[in-house]
């Protein structure tokens, strides 16, 4: 974990940690969906890599579920279970050496950004423990992505004037109170709030001091009350 919480980290770097925690073979972490794009981020491996690609072309597979529930999926026995949930993805990756798989959403409050998906050759279950530890360590990862995705667009660029910065500093203090969390974390909500709509981070900031705008925590997700 504090590998990946580190300033700068590199993005090819992002899976390894999870064969250090976890009883697992391989490890992909991708982004998916409209906010980031569909992309692999980072793989262990080529049959990591070919998981996620299948479920690119298919539109189908575990990565899609994490994304669409915004919580983790889990797959023991692959060759069963996956046939009856995901047919296409489940035959296509008989050529891989699989046999179990998980998948935890990449999000950052209402934001789901992609998925980390753990694979096993051999049946593999995770414990509840092992399944938190690896969903915080998903949401890490989302937090990294989103925060490169907001500083490379200029999402944080707030026209400058003081005017600006004293509203975005207000609205980071009303979501810090709202969701219990770090300043750090309550800007990055806003901004990545900005990001997601294309709008300019000090629009958002004045929707949320006005009252507009509110965030809450719901079951460790946060949404977005507009």
């Amino acid at each position: 974990m504090l590998v990946l919480e580190r300033p700068g980290v590199e993005r090819e770097r992002f899976s390894a940690p999870f064969l250090k925690v976890f009883p697992v073979t391989g490890a992909s972490v991708s982004t998916l969906g409209d906010v980031l794009g569909s992309e692999i981020v980072s793989a262990t491996d080529a049959d990591a890599e070919k998981l996620d690609e299948l479920q690119f072309d298919l539109g189908e597979g575990p990565c899609w579920d994490a994304l669409r529930l915004g919580g983790p999926v889990a797959v023991p026995d692959l060759p069963v279970e996956g046939r009856r949930r995901w047919p296409a993805f489940a035959e296509a990756a008989r050529k891989v050496p699989v046999a179990s798989i998980f998948a935890f959403p990449l999000a950052v409050g209402s934001l789901r950004l992609g998925a980390v998906d753990l694979y096993a050759q051999e049946r593999t279950e995770l414990t509840p423990d092992q399944s938190r530890q690896a969903a915080a360590m998903a949401r890490v990862i989302g937090r990294q992505l989103l925060q490169e995705a907001v500083d490379t667009a200029g999402a944080t660029d707030t026209a400058g004037s003081r005017y600006s910065r004293r509203v975005v500093h207000q609205a980071t203090g009303i979501v810090l109170a709202q969701l219990d969390v770090t300043a750090e974390e309550a800007g990055l909500v806003v901004q990545g709030h900005a990001f997601a709509r294309n709008r300019p981070v000090s629009d958002v900031a004045a929707d949320v001091v006005a009252g507009c705008l509110n965030f809450r925590s719901v079951d460790g997700d946060i949404e977005a009350i507009e």
